[in-house]
């Protein structure tokens, strides 16, 4: 399969994770430029990046949908890859956010609920896989398993301006208990038992965006009032992100792949949380600590948007080897 119609069979859906990054890096830009008016071009573009992407990623995957059913019915049934289709989902989410603090709030309404609808649906098939399963193993678990179910967390950040509270609640709910299992199920899988494979190191990045994206849309949910809990929750966050820079080492010598973008959208939530969280307290520390991740998350995705255009230019990327 070299033609690209073909590749597109293997159109893998996590590849949405560079929409959550690029879109995480867009919000962070748009919380800039209410201080530094000089960001605004800078997230007009980047936003406008976003959502190309979006918009090519969707047709190619639709494309996929239609001519290579087989081959998404694989992937919503097999054991780690179905922890990545909700990327969709909540890209469509982190759109919805970024579009709402650009005041277009009927854009932002109608992104909000079709990313909902998408989300709830994909938590309850991998939610049903889990308890009706005959096929998981503590090797299948990594921390991609955040993606299908505590990524219902994000839902209340623009929500609460589309719908009632009550519904809100309900996915803050599911996403935070969840948060704890599934962390407890992760612990103890990368303490006790073998290894992650190279390819699924990245996603370890990921246990930085529970807190922080929870740190963020409790305050949505509690009229932005920073408290004991809302604390809590940024400081795990930090020591989340403390953790994994101090192990970057080890991540730098891994080889590049598709899986490296799980690295850009907690660092993208990072930035936003300690944004929002100098904003409320009006200490200036975490704005150092915003524009310090925001640096870095900036010079990642453009190298990670070059790297990816080579393999995709290499055909290292959609065959059948990923």
């Amino acid at each position: 399969m070299n033609s690209l119609p073909q590749r597109i069979a293997y159109l893998p859906a996590s590849f949405f994770g560079m929409v959550m990054g690029m879109t995480g890096l867009s919000i962070a830009f748009i919380h800039l430029s209410h201080h530094f008016s000089q960001f605004t071009s800078a997230a007009s573009i980047s936003l406008a990046v976003s959502v190309t992407a979006m918009v090519i990623l969707s047709l190619a995957y639709s494309y996929k949908t239609l001519r290579f059913f087989p081959e998404v019915r694989a992937e919503l049934k097999h054991p780690i890859k179905m922890n990545f289709m909700p990327a969709f989902s909540i890209s469509l989410l982190l759109l919805s956010i970024a579009f709402y603090a650009l005041q277009q709030p009927e854009l932002s309404k109608w992104l909000w609920t079709i990313g909902t609808v998408l989300q709830i649906t994909l938590t309850y098939w991998v939610l049903y896989n889990w308890v009706h399963h005959d096929f998981f193993t503590p090797e299948h678990s990594n921390p991609s398993w955040f993606i299908p179910i505590v990524g219902n967390i994000i839902v209340p950040i623009a929500g609460v301006h589309h719908a009632p509270l009550e519904i809100n609640w309900f996915f803050f709910s599911v996403g935070f208990i969840f948060w704890i299992i599934v962390k407890a199920v992760l612990v103890n899988r990368i303490i006790f038992h073998a290894p992650m494979q190279d390819r699924l190191i990245p996603t370890l990045f990921i246990f930085i965006a529970p807190p922080a994206v929870g740190f963020i849309s409790y305050l949505a949910l509690n009229d932005q009032q920073v408290n004991q809990f809302a604390m809590m929750l940024y400081f795990f966050a930090l020591a989340m992100t403390l953790l994994m820079l101090i192990s970057v080492h080890k991540f730098s010598k891994l080889e590049f792949a598709l899986s490296w973008w799980a690295f850009t959208f907690p660092i993208a939530a990072m930035v936003i949380a300690s944004y929002i969280m100098s904003n409320q307290t009006g200490s200036g520390i975490y704005n150092v600590i915003g524009y310090s991740l925001h640096a870095v998350l900036t010079l990642l995705i453009l190298a990670l948007t070059y790297r990816t255009l080579l393999a995709v230019r290499g055909k290292q990327i959609c065959n059948d080897k990923h």
